[in-house]
């Protein structure tokens, strides 16, 4: 339940419906309830809310009465007897006057962060529950509402600062005039007003303001402006810089009590003021935790090389500081070339990556276009299937930047440089608008590449890095104290930074004079003799020897296993993975800690600088060595002879977070499980890579099983192609003739650690061709192949309906087989067999897919939607009561279809709404959208075009500038067009369908690209363009004749019965009215009687009929309609 009490007291179900609460006396107990929900009031208390100093005479009698009426509006369960009181049996966040004063601490923490834009947005969310005066159903709201109001204020004035923090205060200021008119007092929020026309270039009406305060001050109250004003006006009063008028806030501009103020004791004069922060910019650059030491010269030429070319490789050796000086390029030359990318500055970060095929999956995480998918029908999920960008990660990615200006820095490219290439060529030929700064240590070859050199670190520079980090690890270390010392160990060292940086941790140890000389005592050997300079990584090899050496026996152990792991790892993976072997796994803890004091080993908290995906973690610290440290590690743990025994224990590890955390992913856990495995993925991804190289068939299908439905949740369809693949390749095909048929097997493969039994075995094998066939391109001609055809039967040969493994998944995606293989016919029976049997097995999840997969199979079938919507109302019922959130917008969404073939087109809103809140739960940001714009569409046919118009074009825009829109832009971009071509304004609905023809430019689905021409055609009709419309249209009558139509959308070619009459008409005249009319018939006999066709289908058939009638008379009409009625599809198209 959810509860509102900012406004007139409310109360909704989890699906959007909201309670009725008659009676004032009811809405009061709700609200005194909600104030403080969890704890349980005493009667007197309630008693003393609901009627104030005037109770009736029973007053317990009467409390009781209300208690009861309520629970019966509610529910028994949301108010609980306790104490001798009641309480509201629900989180604060289920109270929209909670839930706004954690989103605006959340708010005020982000802008203290210097994250304006994430302030914003938070500060935004929270104003917008608020729908009138707080608490206004409680009789003495008092000091209550009074506070809500003053912490409704504070939200509005920091949402303002941050709006100045974005630098737009033109923007802000007519808000904060009228705040300030409302209280005229406030003198924080008047300093705002001030600091907002300065910012706006209009310092002389903010002098004007100030006179206007301290006179209203003084005739008010008698007083004169506090600290903060009169300091701002002697700031205003000085001469100040040209500043551009928005500039943004700066830090000691923002008022106090917001996180940027001033707090107490900051100089009242400015002088200690930070000059104002440059414009924040989009994109994942996370701020350094150390300041950046010299290389002014290497930023300025960077700067230019990013200017003049797009692609620019800084080159050099590991740990010469390469990573460092690309994010500081980067983001020195967006600062000066503040129009270049408006689309921001993204970091992927490609050292993690092992297996060169997933460097574009890489960057599309760092790019943040990895999102989760909850397909909300038939027809759009076979649609995303056909999408080839879908199944390409470098097609999807060069689609995603194609109309974006951004600079793309890919770094530590060496080890996966052909793949780095040919992604860096694939932007550069097709994302005109996209920059590359890529870090190497060998170049990447492609045509138009700028190589710049990342030398050592000058003496002067390297000694400046020294002071800087020796003074961070020991207080009070200086190089004037021992200068010869130093000078010798950066020049010993190279000068490299890595090499400066673990030297100078070493200084919390010993004197500069004795680190100089083990420097000294380390080279002797690799310098001694040499006629030539040595390479630089054989240098820094040697400062990493000396970190080496200064570790005991156990700390080196845990050392060398931590290379097994790929992008970082948790204490209890550590502790798993570096254990044995002479370390007690109750000593990892210690021991990592001890690396991290000597610079081996990087800790973070995750979630910090690891974008969204990482966000899964609970707090918890990651552990990841550097990539030189890494390097090392791992050749000590093949001189150890251990790597065999790490990377058998990483694997377990691994695979058995996947298999006990693939059951969490269909319940209340099931988001947290989803960042989980996301935060680990490049772990996986090693796990599962070592497990294929090693031909280890039993592990490799164990962890492909258990995260194929992640993969499928999170849209990782091009790991799930690729790992799926490389699985089945290791053992038989047991779909290859001849077919043995699979026993009825209860048990999964994946519920036990393998090995696999005999049994279990043959069932991974086919279970994992499934899902290598549900996530491969669903082109009809690749379908069509021999290959394809043969493994489609030996999966019909090998299943069938009713069987456990049939009923989960991903054994239930047999019927996708039964589907492709044109066994249309047989696919309602064999899923209604699939539902006896889940209820036969109590599967509970399993009945509630099923369910959810019959209705909407159902939806496009004649005489289905009644039982499609009493399927998705019991799928959605078990998915409620288990916590799947992805089945519950999965369900509402299939109800709302329902709903809209019926014509119930408010009651489809509904649903679509109360799915967006699954979804929104989920963090499912692309399928909101698209509800979204299906709620557009569905508003449109409700009679609220205006509104429906209005939510598409919001939909377009947020899809345009983000990353979710993949899926609904061609979708909103139909529906809209059916609409402006409805409503008259047909230039602009051939605008939107030609944008929906680039989209799946150059290889179109045929179905979507006959229906796009025949869409076209319409138009070319309203606008009398005759030219070839009729070779045209019979080209799109023949794309859509696929059997993807027949399966996703079998009225679509009926109803382009009616279309066709209308060009033979056009086209003929009089001789095409008998034809015509023979059409209109043949449509309306064809069309199912129980889908309520759209708005735009009614209108075209009206459209027909007239004109038809108009052509012939009422008799001749009637007699050519009746023949239409007789005919086949086949028949009647053939009129065309």
């Amino acid at each position: 339940m959810r509860y509102g009490i900012l406004g007139t007291t409310q109360a909704g179900r989890a699906d959007g419906t909201p309670v009725a609460l008659g009676g004032a006396r009811l809405r009061a107990l709700l609200t005194a309830l909600a104030l403080r929900p969890g704890r349980a009031l005493p009667p007197e208390v309630l008693i003393a809310d609901i009627w104030g100093a005037a109770p009736p005479a029973d007053a317990s009698g009467a409390l009781q009465a209300l208690v009861g009426r309520l629970r019966r509006a509610l529910g028994h369960a949301a108010v609980a007897s306790a104490d001798g009181g009641y309480r509201l049996c629900a989180e604060p966040d289920a109270v929209d006057l909670h839930r706004f004063e954690r989103l605006v601490a959340e708010g005020g923490r982000a802008l203290g962060e210097a994250d304006p834009a994430r302030a914003a947005a938070l500060l935004d969310d929270a104003l917008a529950l608020w729908r009138g005066p707080a608490l206004a159903d409680l009789p003495d709201a008092g000091s209550w509402a009074a506070g809500a109001e003053r912490r409704r204020l504070d939200a509005q004035r920091t949402r303002l600062a941050a709006e100045l923090a974005l630098g737009r205060a033109d923007r802000a200021l007519p808000q904060l005039h009228a705040l300030c008119q409302e209280h005229p007092l406030d003198e924080p929020l008047q300093a705002l007003r001030l600091r907002a026309l300065r910012a706006a270039g209009r310092p002389a009406e903010a002098l004007a303001a100030y006179e206007e305060i301290r006179t209203g001050l003084a005739d008010r109250l008698g007083t004169d402006p506090g600290p903060e004003l009169r300091a701002l006006h002697a700031e205003l009063l000085r001469p100040q810089p040209a500043t551009r008028p928005s500039s943004p806030l700066s830090p000691t501009d923002a008022p106090p009590g917001t996180p940027y103020g001033p707090g107490p004791g900051s100089p009242a004069d400015g002088a200690a003021s930070a000059p104002g922060s440059a414009h924040p910019r989009r994109g994942n650059l996370r701020a350094r935790l150390t300041s950046f030491v010299g290389r002014d010269a290497d930023l300025a030429a960077l700067r230019s090389d990013l200017a003049e070319h797009r692609l620019v490789t800084l080159l050099g050796p590991g740990g010469a500081g390469k990573t460092r000086l690309s994010q500081e390029g980067a983001e020195s030359a967006a600062a000066a070339l503040p129009d270049a990318w408006p689309h921001g500055v993204w970091l992927a970060e490609l050292a993690p990556v092992d297996d060169p095929q997933t460097v574009p999956e890489a960057v599309l995480t760092a790019l943040g276009a990895r999102e989760t998918v909850v397909r909300s029908s038939t027809a759009e999920g076979l649609r995303a299937a056909t999408d080839a960008t879908a199944l390409d990660p470098l097609a999807r990615l060069a689609e995603h930047c194609a109309g974006r200006r951004m600079l793309l820095v890919l770094d530590n490219c060496e080890h996966v440089i052909g793949a780095a290439a040919e992604l860096a060529e694939r932007l550069l030929a097709h994302c005109p608008g996209v920059t590359v700064l890529a870090t190497s240590r060998e170049p990447l070859a492609v045509p138009g590449e700028v190589l710049r050199p990342v030398e050592p670190l000058p003496d002067a520079v390297a000694l400046r890095l020294l002071a800087d980090r020796g003074a961070a690890a020991r207080s009070g270390f200086r190089i004037e104290d021992d200068p010869a010392a130093c000078t010798e160990i950066c020049r010993r060292l190279d000068g490299l930074p890595l090499a400066v940086e673990l030297a100078a941790a070493r200084l919390r140890l010993l004197s500069p004079r004795q680190l100089a000389d083990r420097l000294d005592d380390r080279f002797r050997l690799l310098t001694s003799g040499s006629r030539t300079v040595l390479p630089r990584q054989q240098t820094l090899r040697a400062v990493v020897d000396w970190s080496w050496d200064l570790t005991g026996e156990p700390e080196r152990a845990v050392l060398r296993r931590l290379s097994v792991f790929s992008g970082g790892c948790d204490l209890a993976a550590a502790e798993e993975v570096c254990a044995g072997g002479g370390v007690d796994r109750r000593e990892v803890a210690a021991l990592l800690g001890s690396l991290i004091d000597k610079s081996l080993v990087v800790a973070a908290p995750a979630g910090k600088g690891d974008g969204e995906r990482r966000s899964g973690a609970g707090g918890q610290m990651r552990y990841q060595l550097l990539e030189t440290v890494g390097e090392y590690a791992g050749e000590r743990l093949d001189e150890a002879g251990e790597r065999a025994g790490a990377e058998r224990r990483h694997l377990v590890a691994y695979r058995e977070l996947a298999r006990t955390t693939d059951p969490l992913l269909r319940g209340p856990g099931q988001r947290a499980a989803m960042e989980r495995l996301e935060l680990e993925h490049d772990n996986l991804r090693t796990a599962l890579r070592r497990a294929v190289a090693a031909r280890d068939e039993h592990e490799a299908l164990c962890l492909v099983l258990s995260l194929q439905w992640f993969w499928s949740l999170r849209d990782h369809r091009g790991d799930a192609r690729h790992w799926s693949s490389a699985a089945a390749a290791i053992g038989p095909n047991p779909f290859a003739p001849p077919v043995e048929p699979a026993p009825d097997l209860p048990e999964s493969p994946i519920d036990s650690p393998p090995p696999m039994a005999p049994d279990q075995l043959v069932e991974a094998r086919r279970e994992v061709r499934l899902v290598a066939l549900a996530s491969r391109d669903s082109d009809i001609r690749e379908l069509r192949e021999p290959e394809m055809q043969e493994e489609l039967a030996g999966i019909l040969a090998a299943y069938r309906t009713g069987m456990p493994q049939t009923c989960k998944v991903p054994g239930v995606m047999w019927h996708y087989a039964v589907m492709i293989s044109g066994r249309f016919e047989q696919l309602t029976e064999l899923v209604d067999s699939a539902v006896r049997a889940c209820r036969t097995f109590g599967y509970a999840w399993e009945l509630a897919f099923v369910l959810q997969l019959r209705a909407k199979v159902l939806n496009e079938r004649p005489d289905g939607l009644r039982q499609a919507a009493r399927d998705a109302d019991e799928a959605l019922g078990i998915f409620q009561e288990l916590g799947d959130a992805w089945g519950a917008a999965e369900a509402l969404a299939g109800r709302g279809e329902t709903h809209e073939q019926r014509g119930e087109y408010a009651l489809a809103a509904r649903d679509y709404r109360a799915a967006m809140v699954h979804a929104e739960e989920l963090g499912a940001h692309g399928q909101t959208l698209l509800l979204r714009c299906r709620l557009g569409g569905a508003l449109i046919e409700d009679g609220q075009a205006e509104a429906g118009e209005r939510l598409l074009r919001e939909v377009l825009a947020e899809a345009a500038k983000g990353n979710s829109g993949r899926d609904t832009e061609p979708f909103a971009r139909i529906t809209l067009a059916m609409r402006l071509a409805m409503t008259g304004r047909p230039a602009e609905a051939r605008a939107q369908l030609e944008r929906v023809a680039n989209l799946f430019t150059p290889h179109p689905p045929e179905m979507f690209a006959g229906m796009l021409q025949a869409l076209l055609v319409s138009l070319d009709l309203d606008e009398g363009r005759l030219e070839g419309l009729l070779p045209r249209f019979r080209e799109a009558l023949r794309l859509m004749k696929d059997s993807m139509t027949e399966m996703v959308a079998p009225e679509l070619p009926v109803v382009q019965l009616l279309t066709g009459a209308r060009v033979l008409m056009a086209l003929r005249g009089a001789a095409a009215g008998r034809d015509a009319a023979r059409l209109v018939g043949a449509y309306d006999a064809l069309s199912s009687s129980s889908h309520v066709p759209r708005r735009v289908i009614r209108e075209e058939r009206a459209r027909a009929a007239a004109a038809a009638r108009a052509l012939l008379g009422d008799p001749a009409y009637d007699r050519a309609y009746a023949e239409g009625g007789g005919l086949s599809l086949a028949e009647a198209t053939a009129l065309i």
